[in-house]
């Protein structure tokens, strides 16, 4: 196991996501605040998305994502490279709590925080479903691959790297 690996926030196995004479598992039983922190953690999906820079529009309140990634950003495994200090090393990465994930617009729509506080259930992709956490990537949902860190990006220059795939949702075809 790497020094990353060892960093990385745990995640719950497919048979771990439900408890002991539970028919359903965490994430439709419980509330977000009702979560410990494995439970918690295990909700990121590893896509990466909100590791994004984005940009908004001072006038209509608009936000649109770049490709350009934040500087902890490991872009082959969408995980950063040091999670537990990331808040200290990256003053502007925000922390997400069951508040935070209800309150901010940017979350992608298929955000394991975002889709359960809305009610709704986890995508087949997602680790806690399909038991891999290689689907995320296999489905195209995460940033693998197609990002920038903003260490080589001058902030003049991130309007030339908008991308609109952060903020589509497979499941609404």
């Amino acid at each position: 196991m790497t020094a990353q690996e060892d960093d990385a926030p745990s995640r719950l196995t497919n048979e771990a996501a439900n408890a002991p004479g539970s028919a359903e598992p965490f994430w439709k039983r419980l509330t977000l605040e009702e979560m410990s922190t494995s439970e918690w953690e295990s909700l990121c999906d590893g896509c990466a998305r909100c590791c994004l820079n984005k940009l908004e529009d001072w006038d209509t309140g608009e936000i649109v994502w770049t490709a350009i990634a934040c500087e902890l950003l490991d872009d082959d495994s969408c995980r950063c490279s040091d999670y537990p200090n990331r808040h200290v090393k990256v003053p502007d990465c925000i922390p997400l709590d069951p508040a935070t994930v209800r309150s901010i617009t940017w979350l992608p729509p298929t955000c394991g925080y975002r889709l359960i506080a809305e009610g709704r259930d986890l995508y087949w992709w997602h680790p806690l479903v399909s038991g891999d956490p290689e689907t995320v990537h296999e489905a195209g949902i995460s940033v693998s691959g197609r990002t920038v860190s903003e260490a080589d990006i001058p902030v003049e220059e991130y309007e030339d790297f908008v991308v609109m795939w952060p903020g589509e949702d497979p499941g609404a075809d």
